[in-house]
């Protein structure tokens, strides 16, 4: 199940919603939650609670193992903790990635395994870890009850696509939390503007994107491919954006304050600004638990470069099991290390901003693409691909559909900060304040419904997150 559908919106969130407003106290509340997640991942593969469940329960043991004051003994149950973790996501995401790259450099003929890869594990191996570690560090206290670890790991609005939600920022509210009316309207606004980015703008650009990256690179040209890369870095943007929007809407609905995840990181004027604001819990996540223990940049300039490109190794193989992900990440930190080098800061904020989406766009290329050949292919076909005869063109003239063209223009104002501005200047008067929020509130209600008509018109709606 995925928040973009009509099981979702129209029948499991109005239920659950319901069930937990009638719920008398926190304790019962905090109990539909749990089985309300627990529900929502075996929607779409039941096989893997069994998975769920051993995460929740070996790390909420880890968790009381931790109290121990004795040091050394600490330190080997939080080395096992972490283990059995990477372990856990080794096996089930990278196994077949180890022995296919085996097989290629290696000229060996090892068989796969071919593991479903259960979906979010990822995100949930990663908040198993920061509650493990939190305890460690004493950032945190063990929780006594596994249901309080259960709703940690499981709670469905971040369970699938993020945002990472650290224990230490959230362990408080699993305790004790209140909402009020206006909360829940502002989280069900909040949920709506995901919706409609994931629907009405990324899925539009979903259809461009995954047809030009499926046409025989014979027929591509530089106008199609540029087309292509743009299109991806749309779609990815307002979806991954979107189920942010959605998860952070759905946490006010119930209490929870969620991170921002993204703050326009297409207005960037460098790749490290464009770090700062893209998939932000999951930078400060590498940051927290990877970067700073590496020694962060405490150990000299040749320690720092090795630490930085070992945490974007690490992110680029987090996002999936392909080499193409790993170059990705290279790709950002090799940037970021040159950006250290060169004060960008003394080249003009144009060139900067051009420069910074140039690295961006050519780099979600790669992301995008099944493999590295594909990927370099396509790079090529957007710096020469000078071919303009009847082929090529009929592709581009095919994609540039009037409903493509009114979506990227909304698309560009939207990743922007331009609308939210208006909106700040429009409510700086009392009156102006309350004019601005009945519009948003009447424009949430149309954007909700063009989404369900959307839905039920069973347009294209993929979920790019299977690899996570």
């Amino acid at each position: 199940m995925v928040f973009s559908s009509l099981t979702f919106v129209c029948v499991f969130l109005p239920i659950v919603i319901l069930l937990y407003y009638v719920s008398p106290s926190l304790a019962i509340r905090n109990a539909l939650l749990i089985v309300a997640s627990l529900l929502f991942y075996a929607y779409g593969e039941p096989i893997y609670i069994v998975l769920m469940l051993f995460s929740i329960f070996i790390n909420y043991g880890f968790g009381r193992m931790l109290e121990s004051q004795i040091k050394a003994a600490r330190k080997v149950v939080v080395v096992a903790a972490v283990s059995v973790n990477l372990g856990i996501l080794f096996v089930f995401k990278y196994t077949d990635m180890l022995l296919e790259t085996i097989n290629k450099i290696g000229n060996r003929d090892f068989h796969t395994i071919d593991l479903a890869l259960p979906v979010g594990i990822s995100f949930f191996t990663f908040q198993a870890l920061s509650y493990v570690i939190d305890v460690y560090r004493n950032e945190a206290k063990a929780e006594k009850s596994v249901f309080n670890v259960m709703l940690y790991i499981s709670f469905f609005p971040q369970l699938i696509a993020g945002p990472i939600v650290k224990y230490h920022d959230i362990s408080e509210q699993i305790r004790k939390r209140k909402v009020d009316i206006q909360e829940i309207a502002e989280g069900l606004r909040r949920f709506i503007i995901g919706l409609s980015k994931k629907v009405l703008i990324s899925n539009t650009m979903a259809i461009t994107a995954d047809m030009l990256f499926t046409v025989p690179l014979g027929k591509i040209n530089i106008l199609s491919a540029w087309i292509a890369a743009l299109a991806y870095m749309f779609q990815i943007y307002f979806d991954f954006s979107g189920y942010s929007d959605m998860a952070i809407g759905l946490g006010h609905m119930f209490g929870f304050k969620f991170l921002e995840n993204f703050n326009y990181p297409y207005i960037s004027k460098s790749v490290k600004e464009f770090w700062r604001r893209w998939h932000i819990s999951l930078s400060t996540w590498f940051k927290e638990y990877l970067y700073i223990p590496l020694g962060g940049n405490r150990k000299g300039k040749m320690r720092t470069c090795i630490n930085k490109l070992i945490v974007f190794f690490a992110t680029g193989l987090w996002h999936g099991a392909n080499w193409t992900f790993v170059v990705w990440g290279l790709w950002h930190g090799i940037f970021m290390l040159l950006e250290e080098v060169i004060n960008i800061k003394q080249v003009p904020r144009v060139l900067r901003h051009i420069y910074t989406m140039l690295v961006v766009c050519i780099g979600f290329v790669m992301f995008r693409a099944d493999t590295f050949l594909q990927g370099i292919l396509m790079i090529q076909k957007m710096l020469v691909g000078w071919e303009f005869g009847g082929e090529q063109m009929s592709i581009v003239k095919s994609v540039m559909t009037p409903v493509f063209l009114i979506t990227v223009t909304i698309a560009l104002i939207g990743s922007t900060p331009i609308i939210k501005s208006i909106g700040k200047d429009c409510a700086q008067k009392e009156s102006g304040k309350k004019i601005m929020e009945f519009l948003s509130y009447g424009i949430a209600i149309v954007l909700l419904a063009i989404c369900i008509l959307s839905l039920s018109s069973g347009t294209y709606n993929p979920f790019i997150y299977f690899r996570f």
